[in-house]
């Protein structure tokens, strides 16, 4: 079998074959396979964030199969092929470098980012979406599409001024969201709740910090300290629900301490 793009994409023809193919991959449909999608491209994060490599080379087959996967779908459909995919990504790169393959002459990382974002409006009303948020993934993780949000609306002017600003309403929020708390108010609650993520995903895009990463790292991190909880705890023959939470309170902020001091 062709090795490569081809001999994948020969592979997907086999498992989709109507008389001879796999049963499963034979009745999967975009809908089904979209959140494989989504969790083929997070596990190709988590190899990049545990610095992987060679994990992450399987990672992104897994995610390029998923690709595969959906062009051959829409083949069988009649809509279009992978050519017309990686044919049509190629055509959009040549169009938003006109600085690499046209003519716009040198250009800086900030003037290439405004120049994306003037192709990027034409692009979007060449498809009809002529509203500012229109083309901004609805299943995108929230706080990534929170951010995007803002960050669209920023270009317009809708924003606050500085991080200072940022935090002072997040300030509000907190106390808004204290207030119902004590009302007992748990639909209030929630929405308040969600103004406060939606104010930090905001803080992070004017920190220049993607907030899912932020996240990410920062759940690793309780990971790998509450695995030396249990690790100290397993040295005296206990597990966490032998213990409380003053002990292993104790074991964390040791744990906490001995990772700044190996910093």
């Amino acid at each position: 079998m062709t090795k490569g793009i081809e001999g994948l994409l020969e592979v997907m023809r086999r498992l989709r074959d109507p008389q001879t193919g796999c049963p499963w991959d034979k009745e999967q449909t975009f809908d089904t396979i979209a959140p494989y999608t989504i969790e083929e491209s997070y596990e190709v994060a988590d190899a990049i964030q545990r610095n992987d490599l060679r994990d992450l080379k399987e990672e992104l087959g897994d995610l390029l199969f998923q690709v595969v996967f959906h062009a051959r779908i829409a083949e069988e459909m009649g809509l279009f092929t992978f050519d017309d995919v990686a044919a049509g990504m190629s055509e959009k790169l040549i169009r938003r470098h006109p600085h690499v393959f046209g003519d716009a002459g040198d250009r800086t990382a900030d003037e290439q980012n405004a120049a994306w974002e003037v192709i990027k409006a034409e692009e979007r009303k060449a498809k009809e979406k002529h509203g500012l948020l229109d083309d901004v993934p609805v299943g995108l993780p929230a706080l990534t599409r929170a951010a995007k949000l803002t960050k669209r609306a920023a270009r317009v002017g809708f924003d606050w001024p500085s991080v200072h600003e940022v935090l002072d309403k997040l300030d509000e929020e907190t106390e808004e969201l204290k207030a119902e708390i004590v009302r007992g108010d748990v639909q209030k609650s929630h929405e308040e709740l969600g103004d406060i993520l939606f104010v930090l995903a905001n803080l992070a895009r004017k920190l220049d910090v993607e907030p899912e990463n932020a996240l990410r790292m920062t759940n690793a991190k309780f990971v790998r300290r509450f695995e030396v909880i249990e690790a100290e705890l397993a040295k005296i023959g206990k597990t966490p629900d032998q213990s409380d939470l003053a002990e292993m309170d104790a074991l964390w902020n040791a744990a906490k301490l001995a990772e700044r001091e190996n910093s």
